[in-house]
């Protein structure tokens, strides 16, 4: 029932799906949505719960300690979008639906936010592994761009099924290298009429 609920809001959005269209796709009568699932806003809930702890889950299983912290880095990205490219309708629910829709907004930013602090002490764990310590206030506003940089690069992997998982998280794992060993050898962007430290 939920794959069908997913489908349907993916397909139609939130307020144009309905329960018909949900009994319909799943091949049960409306009354059983409703006994199981509850009413739309219960269903569209627990799709937006579905999906998330999916991604999560599919990240922390490719997590493994005992890799070097860039290279968990780098499995939990490809995790990621690999999730996003198998799910496609499901990051619609997620990305496209949930936070503009409340209450649902609320429930995404708390599944943001653990997001951020798992990112945190990934990049962190990178980052110090690397070269010298940088400062925390460095590496969570880098976890929050990279957060946001990967919902962005998501969002266009769904929009370009032709596109690799694999091939889009080592092209955001580039872009995030090139800019920490920049970092790390003390090369930071100023304007030009700003000097050099």
């Amino acid at each position: 029932m939920l794959d069908a609920a997913v489908a349907v809001f993916s397909q139609r959005g939130y307020h144009a799906a309905s329960m018909d269209d949900i009994a319909e796709r799943a091949g049960i009568s409306k009354p059983m949505v409703y006994a199981y699932l509850g009413a739309k806003e219960d269903v569209f809930l627990a799709c937006v719960q579905r999906e998330a702890t999916r991604l999560m889950e599919g990240i922390a299983g490719v997590i493994d300690p005992a890799r070097r912290p860039h290279d968990q880095l780098c499995a939990g990205l490809r995790a990621y979008l690999t999730c996003v490219g198998e799910h496609r309708d499901g990051w619609s629910v997620l990305y496209r639906q949930a936070r503009v829709q409340e209450p649902f907004a609320g429930e995404l930013a708390e599944i943001r936010g653990r997001m951020i602090e798992a990112v945190t002490a990934l990049l962190g764990g990178v980052l110090n592994a690397e070269g010298p310590e940088v400062p925390a206030a460095e590496v969570s506003a880098m976890a929050h761009a990279l957060v946001g940089a990967g919902e962005s690069l998501a969002d266009w992997l769904v929009d370009h099924p032709d596109e690799s998982p694999e091939a889009t998280a080592a092209r955001l794992m580039n872009f995030i290298w090139m800019g920490a060993a920049n970092l790390l050898r003390g090369h930071t962007w100023r304007p030009a009429s700003q000097p050099s430290p």
